[in-house]
Formats: structure tokens, sequence, C-alpha cells
């Protein structure tokens, strides 16, 4: 048979070790079986160097050249197996990496959380896709799918390999302080479908993902970085519910899972163990029930949730002996890989456990294309990471996500010619969406009110009402994140209601569950859910005001009785 060039080529794409990830076997067969790099890699280290590469130390930019420094220390005298950045600035972070790829005998596996992209620890200087709590309300998975390609694309050209990321809690509980948003909802098949969009986008793409956080967080009350929350729920529950969307992307090939501290009796009844610690959650319900042969990562070891009942370092060697890959961010890796050491040589652990996992995270690497691992380059950094096409999707993304609850009639009877006021609830100047207005209604007055309003504040702006027929109402949330109820006074929300009940058009730029703080909005004939406060959000729903877009977004969550999950139109 003759071989043609053109099938040499691919040959060598296929089978060379320098191929891109995406090019090489599936991550979980390829880091299941032998390689002669990882043979080779394996074979020259130390029993205290294997130890090291379950390892993760944290590292930021934004905290002076000291704290850089000291990271690097840290690196050179430990060799640890990786880093995990937090904020800080592109350019320093490449500068960075580049640094810390240089002390490192074995390449650094180079971990961010990055739920929204690189925006959600880069925030200044970076795209932000919408927060998954609005993807949840997306009708059309290939643009999540696409969103999942463009991190990867922004991960990579930062020097970066792992995202902790997507979330696959179901979050419902409306008063879950650290998930709610960072989740695509309440129902267990919608959360699936978009996580699996967004992983196999990111998979694509070249990236090892860690699906978050097992066995489920969604319907806690507490916050593990605070204190250890105690799951209380049947171990049926669990496994039908919390752990569905996670069964089902293992099923799909997820190269990795980050196992959350949390305290679940029915699981494992010790009293004070967090899941993260707990051999039968993670050897026995992640590995073996569900079939999961990629890298567990814990949550970060240095969370209350994990060292409040565990400390001194035992919540590290715990959570080895659990059956962990990779432990994020210990309080103190020097003593803890001592400690590991020590607990190997008392029987606690083999050095086979060891071993085997070291291998899979080489394994990892050599998927990665550490082997052949290049400094990043920082001409036109800040250009590759903000490119146009991008910015487009990332305003389709925010687009697709408008929700429209109860009807449409106001906004199809809007006349641009007719007086019209445009209130701004909750922020302190002209917004990006009555600006976007300003040019299409010829005859509008726009108003602001701070959530803090006086009394006379808002009578003089209801005051001036009586003279428009039309109103439009944007409540918005101008904090950091969107919580779930809105930092309005009394004299605002009694207002609201007042606004309800005179049929004005809402568009609600904040947190959805926010709806049910505000009792009377349910009068209102026209509400736009858009989730969250940044532009993109605010140009979409200008463009339903305009007639230019029709909402197809469906609400990921229940509110109350009056706003129910699966609503728009």
């Amino acid at each position: 048979m003759r071989v043609t060039a053109s099938l040499v080529i691919i040959l060598f794409l296929c089978f060379h070790p320098g191929a891109s990830a995406q090019q090489r076997s599936a991550f979980i067969p390829f880091v299941n079986s032998q390689h002669a790099w990882v043979d080779s890699v394996f074979n020259t280290l130390s029993d205290r160097d294997k130890v090291a590469q379950l390892f993760m130390v944290r590292a930021h930019t934004n905290l002076g050249q000291r704290y850089i420094d000291s990271v690097a220390r840290i690196i050179q005298q430990e060799q640890l197996g990786g880093v995990v950045l937090f904020q800080g600035g592109p350019v320093r972070h490449a500068q960075a990496i580049n640094r810390y790829q240089s002390l490192a005998k074995i390449p650094l596996l180079v971990a961010f959380d990055g739920e929204w992209g690189l925006g959600m620890r880069l925030a200044d200087s970076t795209i932000s896709f919408p927060y998954q709590m609005a993807l949840g309300a997306i009708q059309n998975e290939a643009l999540i799918y696409q969103m999942g390609r463009e991190v990867a694309r922004d991960f990579k050209r930062l020097g970066m390999n792992i995202n902790f990321a997507p979330v696959v809690d179901i979050n419902n509980n409306p008063r879950n302080p650290v998930i709610n948003f960072r989740s695509f909802g309440e129902d267990k098949h919608n959360v699936t479908r978009k996580g699996l969009s967004y992983m196999r986008g990111m998979m694509d793409g070249g990236l090892i993902v860690s699906l978050k956080h097992f066995p489920g967080h969604g319907d806690t009350d507490v916050d593990s970085h605070y204190d250890l929350p105690r799951l209380p729920f049947t171990a049926g529950r669990l496994d039908s519910l919390e752990m569905y969307p996670f069964r089902e992307l293992i099923k799909a090939g997820a190269s990795g899972v980050m196992v959350a501290h949390m305290n679940i009796p029915s699981l494992d009844n010790t009293p004070n163990l967090p899941s993260s610690l707990s051999k039968h959650i993670v050897t026995n319900v992640l590995k073996k029930r569900l079939g999961f042969q990629g890298l567990t990562f814990t949550d970060a070891m240095d969370m209350k949730g994990v060292v409040k009942h565990f400390r001194n370092g035992e919540a590290d060697v715990r959570a080895i002996i659990a059956g962990n890959d990779v432990l994020e961010l210990s309080e103190n890796s020097a003593r803890a890989i001592n400690m590991v050491l020590q607990a190997v040589k008392q029987g606690r652990l083999s050095q086979q456990d060891i071993d085997s996992r070291v291998k899979k995270i080489l394994a990892a690497k050599y998927w990665l294309g550490l082997d052949n691992i290049q400094p990043v380059d920082l001409h036109n950094l800040y250009r590759d990471l903000n490119r146009p096409q991008t910015a487009l999707l990332n305003q389709r993304l925010a687009d697709a996500s408008v929700t429209l609850l109860n009807s449409d009639s106001l906004i199809n009877a809007l006349d641009y010619s007719k007086r019209t006021a445009i209130i701004c609830i909750g922020g302190n100047t002209i917004s990006e969406f009555q600006n976007m207005l300003t040019w299409r209604f010829d005859n509008h007055m726009n108003y602001v009110l701070s959530p803090k309003a006086t009394a006379d504040d808002v009578a003089a702006v209801a005051n001036e009402l009586r003279r428009y027929s039309q109103v439009i109402v944007a409540l918005h949330d101008n904090r950091a994140r969107p919580r779930s109820t809105l930092h309005y006074n009394g004299t605002v929300r009694l207002f609201i209601n007042e606004l309800a009940s005179m049929n004005a058009i809402f568009c609600v730029f904040a947190n959805p569950y926010s709806l049910a703080g505000l009792p009377g909005i349910e009068a209102a004939k026209s509400i736009l859910i858009c989730y969250q406060n940044e532009d993109i959000m605010q140009r979409a729903a200008a463009k339903v005001i305009l007639k230019r877009l029709t909402p197809s977004g469906k609400l990921p969550v229940t509110i109350n009785s009056f706003f129910r999950y699966g609503d728009g139109k």
C-alpha cells in the first residue's frame, strides 16, 4: 500500500508526543496507560519528589514582588506538582508562569478558577462571560460549547492548563451563600446539558477541567470557606439528584473532579469528617461506584471547612488516604509532604498508592504537551486575550439568556414617540441600558435612584411620572456578585411595588432570586430577567425594548409561586 505524504503528516500529528491535547487519545484512557516519557520522568524522582507532585501552591500577582518571589522559592525548594493562579494581571501572570516553570524540574500544572473565564480573577483586563445562572437560561447549548473553546484558547495563550470548572452543583437552595449564581440552576437535566457543553468545549480546546463540587454543594446554607456544611440528605436523594450531573459527565469523559468539604452522614457517619477526607466518598463512591478514573482534586485545603477539625497538616494526609490525586492549596506544603512520607512509613499509606497517582499526574502533563513546554509569548498578549470574536460571542450569550416573564404586551405596545420615563434603580449614574435607549425614544427622560434613596428622592420621581405615558424601570445590583436579595431600602422597595401596578416594564439586572424580596412585582405585566448587571446584559435588554431581539431564555430556578423553573415566553 502506498503511504501518501498527507497520511504521514496525519499519523505524525496523532502519535507524536508533541501533538496537541485534542489530537491525542481521549484523556481518561490516556492517563491510565503507560508512556515512555512518564516512566522516564518517574524513575528520576525521589520519594519526596513523588509526594511533592500531589500538591499545588497558591499564587497571586497583585500582592507585590515579595509575594511573587516567595512562591518562586517554594516551587524551587519543594518542586511541587502545580500552581493555582488567583488575582493579578495577564502580563504579570504570564511573567510569573514563565518564571515558575523555569524553576520546576518537571513542568507545572497551572490551574485557575475560570468559571466565567479569565475575568473571574482578572476582571479589569480580560473578558468575563456570563455567570452560569445566566447560561442556565440559554436554550442553545452550542453557544456554551463555543464559550468553552474560547475559554480554553485564553487559558492556553496565558500558559494555563487546568480550569476548575464547570460548576455542576444543582442550586435548589436560594439561600446558598457560595454556589447560587455560579450554578446552571435547579434542574439536574439542565445542569447536566449545560455542564456537558462547557466541559466538552474546554476539553476539545486542550484543557483539563474539574467538575465541582462533588458530591454537590447546591443545597447548603453554609459556605465551606468559613465552616463545615452538613448535608442531612439520604444517600438515595444524593445519588439521584446531587450526583446525577457528575455521573453523566464522568460517563462523557470528564478529566477532573473536585471534591468539596462537606459533612455527609448518610455517606460517611464519621463525626465532623469532610467529604474530601472520606475514603468512602472519594474512593468507594466517586472512583468505584461512579467509575471515575481521571484526576481527583480537593477543594482548597486552607478552607475552614476542612481544617476546622483536622489541623496541623492532618487534613492533607487524610485527603491522600481518602484517594485524592491532587491537593489544592495546603496551608503548609512542606509540612504536608513530610507528614505524608511519615504516613507511608507508618503504613497509613502505601508507596504504591503514591506511585500510581504520581504516574497519573505525569500522564496528564504529557497529555497537555508539557513534555515540550514553551515560554508564554508576552508579545500582543493583551490583544490576544481580548479578541473581537470573543466579545461578539459574549454578547450572543447575553442575548440568548434574556428571559421574559408574564407577558410581552407592554413591550409590543411601546410607542417610541410617546413621553417615556426610563428609571434606573440601584445605580449612581446614567446606565448603559439608558444610553442604549436614548437615541430611539424621541421624548424621554432618564432618572436615577440609589438603592438608599430617601423618601423625598422617591417622591420627586413619582411626581414626575404623571407626565409620562410609558415607564421603563431597570433594577440594578452593582455589587461585585449578584446576591439573592437586593440592597434596596424599604422606601425604594415600596416604590417598586407602586411601579409594578402602573404598567411599567421591568428589566432586572440582578440575581433572579431577588424578585422574591420584592413583593408586588408579580403584578408587572412585562419583566425581563437579565441575571447580572454587566453591560452585555444591559445591551441585550435594550435590544428587546427596541424590538431588535426576541427573548428566548427560560428561568433556570424557581423564585416563588409566581415565577417558576422553565418560565419564559
